[in-house]
């Protein structure tokens, strides 16, 4: 983690940060989220506590902390905190939005080409190319959220023992998130100094300066609890939830494929705990299986394009719901796009309405409990947690990309050199994410345009 040296560190707070300021960097954010949901948080500290300081370290890993505790996907959700805490409801909207909508119109597109153009040779080389890349990345982005959260050896015990239950033993990730929790709870109990949240919070302020929300900035009165605002957020969502629901219902009938989607993935949304591959095996069965809305191979072609597009990794919903309202014809032959971007919209909808739900109704919860051990050192835990998580899913991806057929099929050299050559780029060099993509991009295509040419 590059901390500004002593002698570089600003002293003066930052000057208050404009609702206009604020709507084009998360826009920026939007297309440049690359990496999957560590990379995106690496991101996200890089820029807003690391350079632009307008949130301290502490308050950043409490609001993540939180995050991680609920379905769906944590850094949109610390986007959409992180806006809220900052611009109030609608700023929560816009950073959350953002966050999702460059990869929902990204990946329209690309669904299109892939339904409507099929196995392109350019397009199989820039994933070839980039996959090892996010391998990488994933591997990097594990790093420096361990260097924060893994301050002393029972924090890295914590990590290493949640690495090898969900390795070696498949546990699922809400019973790793739970026991985390628990050893949290009873470490503030019986060993508070091990868990006090981030450890070297002090050392952390010195090496970034004062922040616009610093560790002792009072909560901003719009963030403060209150029964009446909690029950409105709820009326608020729920309500929405209920209106979409009713007008596909009332349009395409109870059983249509609309309606179908909307509900299905209603239930995807409040089962993603630990991220887009924890709730991979149910959305293969109900849309591959039941549902019959693409195939088994349409599907990790489609997770490839997740992996590769910013933006959550869960967006692969908005592919299965564009090739769904394709295949299914939704709005008639003649207008099998229009269906296909219709119900992309809708599964994103339905996926990430509960995100802006629990953040807006369960933010001014989390401001009270700042500072306060009793809630943070179960949330450290956690976070420890997910870092052994975390390097479970780079050697995830690693497996995947390096032996393409599996163990007993080949060892993909050229993959492998294309991870390694990343992995320098990313911890030597410091090179950025997009120019990293870029350049493994171009050696993709350019490896894979050469294969025919040795054989």
């Amino acid at each position: 983690m590059s901390a500004v040296l002593p002698a570089e560190m600003p002293m003066s707070r930052p000057s208050s940060v404009g609702f206009a300021e604020a709507f084009w960097f998360w826009l920026k954010l939007g297309f440049i989220s690359f990496g999957g949901p560590a990379g995106q948080i690496a991101i996200m500290h890089s820029e807003l506590v690391e350079r632009r300081r307008w949130i301290s370290e502490k308050r950043f890993l409490h609001a993540l902390n939180y995050c991680m505790l609920l379905p769906g996907p944590e850094a949109q959700q610390l986007a959409t905190y992180i806006g809220w805490l900052m611009h109030r409801t609608w700023g929560g909207i816009v950073a959350g939005g953002l966050f999702v909508l460059p990869s929902l119109f990204i990946l329209i597109a690309l669904s299109w080409i892939y339904l409507r153009f099929g196995d392109v040779p350019l397009v199989a080389g820039i994933f070839f190319g980039i996959k090892p890349a996010v391998t990488a990345l994933v591997l990097h982005a594990a790093h420096r959220i361990g260097t924060r959260a893994l301050k002393n050896r029972w924090m890295w015990g914590i990590a290493a023992a949640a690495f090898i239950a969900i390795f070696a033993f498949d546990t699922p990730f809400p019973a790793i998130v739970l026991a985390a929790g628990l050893i949290g709870y009873f470490g503030a109990r019986y060993a508070p100094q091990v868990f006090a949240l981030g450890g070297s919070h002090g050392s952390a302020k010195a090496g970034y300066g004062p922040a616009l929300i610093d560790d002792d900035t009072p909560t901003p009165a719009h963030a403060r609890f209150s029964r009446s605002h909690l029950a409105r957020v709820l009326a608020v969502g729920f309500g929405m939830w209920l209106a979409v629901i009713a007008a596909l219902v009332a349009t395409q009938g109870l059983q249509s494929t609309l309606a179908q989607m909307a509900w299905f993935f209603t239930k995807a949304a409040l089962l993603t705990f630990g991220g887009a591959y924890a709730v991979l095996p149910y959305l293969y069965q109900g849309a591959v299986e039941t549902h019959q809305w693409l195939s088994g191979p349409q599907m990790i072609d489609g997770l490839a394009l997740g992996e590769t597009t910013p933006g959550p990794l869960i967006m692969v919903v908005a592919f299965v719901g564009f090739v769904g309202g394709w295949l299914k014809q939704i709005l008639g032959p003649d207008a099998l796009f229009l269906g296909g971007a219709l119900a992309a919209t809708v599964v994103t909808f339905f996926t990430f309405l509960p995100s802006f739900v629990f953040i807006l109704a369960g933010g001014p919860l989390v401001e009270a409990t700042h500072g306060k051990l009793g809630f943070t050192a179960p949330l450290s835990a956690i976070t420890a947690a997910v870092v052994g998580v975390i390097l479970n899913l780079a050697m995830f991806f690693a497996y995947h990309v390096l032996w393409p057929q599996g163990f007993g099929g080949r060892f993909d050299v050229l993959s492998a050199v294309i991870c390694a050559a990343a992995a320098v780029a990313l911890f030597r060099f410091k090179v950025g994410v997009m120019p990293l993509l870029g350049a493994c991009a171009a050696v993709g295509v350019v490896a894979t345009s050469l294969v025919p040419l040795l054989r």
